[in-house]
C-alpha cells in the first residue's frame, strides 16, 4: 500500500497537460513512441556553418519550422529554445483544456529552466562580431536570455504570477518543475506552467563539449560495458501543473499526480559527482511525496552514459533502494532523444508520465553488456510491461546540482 501522500496542511498538485518538442518531432506523443519503442533519434549533425570537429551526431529536431507554429510578430524574439518552449506549452495547455488566456493573472506562475538559453542566438552574433562585421541584430539580448521563454511564455497566456528562469545546467527543467510544484503546496499560486527548454547544438557548444572529452562518436550506452559518453540533444518539455481540487472542479482528468520533489547540492567538485547528494535528493522526493522506496516502480534514471556517472547513480540508487535497487526497473532515454542539458529532465518526465499511464518501463538502447559497477537493471533493448503505483525521475546537473521528481497515477 502507498505511504500517506502528502501533509494535511498541502494541497494536491497534478499535471493537467504536457507538450514537447524533440528529435522525435513535435508532440509528446512521437517522445513517448519513440521511447517506448527503441526508437534512437540520433542523426547526422545539421549546421548552419561548417563544423571541423570530431563529433558528427547529435539529436536535432528535424525540420522544425517555427512559422508553422508561431506567429511570424513574436519570431524576432525567439531564439530557437524559446520557440520550442512557445510550441509544447501550446501543446501542455490544450491538453489541459485551457485557451490560450484561461489561467490569466496573478494566481499562475510560470517557471522555465534552461541551462544556457539562446545559445544560437549568442553562436551567430559571435560570427557576426569575429567573421563578417555584419551589424548586430538589436534584438539580440532580449532574444538570448534565458528568462526569454518564461516571459514569452506569460505575455502569451498572460499570466502575471512569478515569472521566472531557472538555471542549474542539466537539474535545470526539474527544479523549474519542482519549483511549480512547492510554489503551488504553499499557497503562492494556484497554476504554473512549467519545464525546460534548450537549444544548444550549435558549433561553439560542440567545440566545448568535446574538449570535456565527454561526447560519443557513435552510440551513448548508458550503464552498459564499454559506455563512452553522451550524443547532444535539443528539445522542449512544458507541463500545466494545478491543485487537483481545480482540475476536478472543471471537470478535467489530469495526467497524473506531481507528488513529489528533492533537490540538493554535493557541494564537492565543479564536475565529478559524488554519491551523498543524489541519494540525499532522492530520499527527499520521496519524503515530500509521502512515499518509501517500496512505492516506486519504475525510475527514469540520469543515465548520461558516461563512466562515472553511471557508476555514483547506480550506488545512489542502491543505497536509497537498498536490495531492492538491483531489481527495480531503472532505463534511461538519452539514447534516444540525446542529452538535451537544461531541458533533459522535463523530456524524461514525459516519458515517465507516459510510462505510468502504459505501465511500461522504456527500454536503455545500444546495451552491450552489463558493468559489475553498475549494478542496477535498465531495461535493456525492449520496453517491459511493470505494475507502476508512482515512477521517480533524476536529473544530475554539473557543480553537483541535483533535482528528482515524482510521480504517481492520479486518484
Amino acid at each position: 500500500m502507498l505511504a500517506t501522500a502528502v501533509k494535511s496542511n498541502e494541497r494536491r498538485v497534478v499535471i493537467s497537460g504536457m507538450g514537447a518538442v524533440s528529435a522525435a518531432g513535435v508532440g509528446a506523443q512521437p517522445l513517448w513512441e519513440a521511447a517506448r519503442d527503441g526508437q534512437c533519434q540520433v542523426r547526422p549533425l545539421k549546421l548552419e556553418r561548417p563544423y571541423g570537429g570530431r563529433i558528427k551526431i547529435a539529436a536535432q529536431p528535424q525540420n522544425f519550422d517555427p512559422l508553422a507554429h508561431l506567429e511570424p510578430e513574436i519570431l524576432p524574439y525567439c531564439d530557437p529554445f524559446t520557440q520550442y518552449a512557445i510550441v509544447a506549452a501550446d501543446e501542455a495547455m490544450a491538453q489541459a483544456g485551457f485557451a490560450r488566456k484561461d489561467i490569466a493573472g496573478p494566481r499562475t506562475a510560470v517557471v522555465i529552466g534552461s541551462g544556457i538559453g539562446g545559445s544560437k542566438t549568442i553562436d551567430d552574433e559571435a560570427h557576426k562580431e569575429y567573421n563578417t562585421r555584419e551589424r548586430a541584430d538589436p534584438l539580440t539580448v532580449p532574444r538570448l536570455i534565458p528568462s526569454a521563454a518564461p516571459t514569452m511564455l506569460g505575455m502569451r497566456f498572460s499570466c502575471n504570477g512569478p515569472t521566472f528562469a531557472i538555471a542549474s545546467a542539466c537539474s535545470s527543467a526539474s527544479q523549474a518543475i519542482g519549483v511549480g510544484l512547492e510554489m503551488i503546496r504553499s499557497g503562492a499560486a494556484d497554476r504554473a506552467i512549467v519545464g525546460g527548454a534548450e537549444a544548444a547544438v550549435i558549433n561553439g557548444s560542440l567545440r566545448s563539449w568535446e574538449a570535456l572529452r565527454v561526447l560519443t562518436p557513435d552510440f551513448c550506452r548508458p550503464f552498459s560495458a564499454g559506455r563512452n559518453g553522451i550524443v547532444l540533444g535539443e528539445g522542449a518539455a512544458i507541463f500545466v501543473l494545478e491543485t487537483e481540487e481545480l482540475a476536478h472542479s472543471r471537470g478535467h482528468a489530469p495526467l497524473c499526480e506531481l507528488a513529489g520533489y528533492g533537490t540538493t547540492s554535493d557541494a564537492f567538485d565543479p564536475l565529478r559527482p559524488n554519491v551523498e547528494g543524489p541519494s540525499s535528493a532522492m530520499r527527499q522526493a520521496l519524503e515530500s511525496a509521502g512515499l518509501t522506496p517500496d512505492d516506486i516502480d519504475y525510475l527514469n534514471a540520469h543515465g548520461t552514459g558516461t563512466y562515472a556517472n553511471d557508476i555514483t547513480e547506480s550506488e545512489a540508487i542502491l543505497r536509497v533502494f537498498g536490495e531492492c535497487g538491483a531489481r527495480l526497473p531503472v532505463s534511461s532515454t538519452k539514447p534516444i532523444h540525446g542529452h538535451a542539458l537544461g531541458s533533459s529532465g522535463a523530456l524524461e518526465l514525459a516519458i515517465t508520465i507516459n510510462a505510468l499511464r502504459e505501465q511500461l518501463a522504456p527500454p536503455t538502447i545500444h546495451f552491450k553488456a552489463p558493468d559489475p559497477k553498475c549494478p542496477v537493471d535498465p531495461v535493456p533493448h525492449e520496453a517491459r510491461r511493470v505494475p507502476m503505483r508512482a515512477a521517480m525521475s533524476n536529473s544530475f546537473a554539473f557543480g553537483g546540482i541535483n533535482a528528482v521528481l515524482v510521480v504517481r497515477r492520479a486518484r
